[in-house]
């Protein structure tokens, strides 16, 4: 099966997918930018496309849920058809899922180490958080992740998208939640220009964490 060109995106709105998952039993939630409005409670700019994580073995769960969508698996730039019968290669962990009927792409599932209770970040195992920390609800009832951990993710690229939401972040986020991403950015990404502006802003907020959740006996 062909894919989709890469830019034909018309994605799911976070509601939408929280209505399809609404039977799912293991763990999931919406993140990137989508993640952080989730938080604010209102679209604060548009989004390309919808990105969502679950853990890696539960992918089959996840894609018998939407039934609708043929998924591809997206690795180094390159796109593989894998059948519902299929199970995900071990070098995969990322799926396009294609909405074939409509011609477009519906959603980005991202798939993520871990366990039900522990959420772990994917790029630096060391770091690791109880998954009812890591993963938020609010009134909407959609799992999203938590404004840190999204900037953490939105630290490495420095976009003109990722500084707006940091903008906002600091102007939105909770004392607790600027300590927490400026605990981490210290540890991962200790010249970071944001470092500069959590300090600034912290000053007055009283003492701030100085190392985020580890784990001594890391997975490999």
């Amino acid at each position: 099966m062909i894919p989709l060109d890469d830019d034909a995106w018309d994605a799911w709105s976070p509601d939408e997918l929280h209505q399809r998952l609404r039977e799912a039993t293991s763990p999931w939630y919406v993140a990137g930018g989508w993640a952080l409005d989730v938080w604010h409670g209102e679209a604060t700019r548009a989004h390309e496309d919808l990105e969502f994580v679950a853990l890696r073995e539960d992918a089959n769960a996840v894609r018998a849920l939407l039934p609708e969508l043929d998924f591809f698996t997206v690795k180094d730039g390159a796109f593989a058809f894998l059948p519902p019968s299929s199970n995900l290669p071990d070098d995969v962990w990322q799926l396009w899922g294609a909405d074939r009927r409509h011609g477009c792409w519906r959603v980005d599932l991202m798939l993520e180490p871990g366990t039900p209770d522990l959420w772990i970040y994917k790029r630096d195992r060391t770091i690791r958080i109880p998954r009812a920390e890591a993963v938020r609800r609010g009134g909407t009832g959609i799992p999203h992740l938590a404004p840190a951990l999204v900037m953490l993710f939105k630290a490495k690229y420095e976009r003109d998208k990722d500084q707006a939401d940091f903008d906002l972040f600091l102007r939105r986020s909770s004392a607790e939640e600027k300590d927490r991403l400026l605990a981490l950015l210290r540890t991962l990404h200790p010249e970071h220009k944001w470092n500069g502006s959590l300090t600034k802003d912290r000053q007055d907020g009283g003492p701030i964490a100085l190392s985020p959740p580890t784990a001594s006996n890391p997975e490999s």
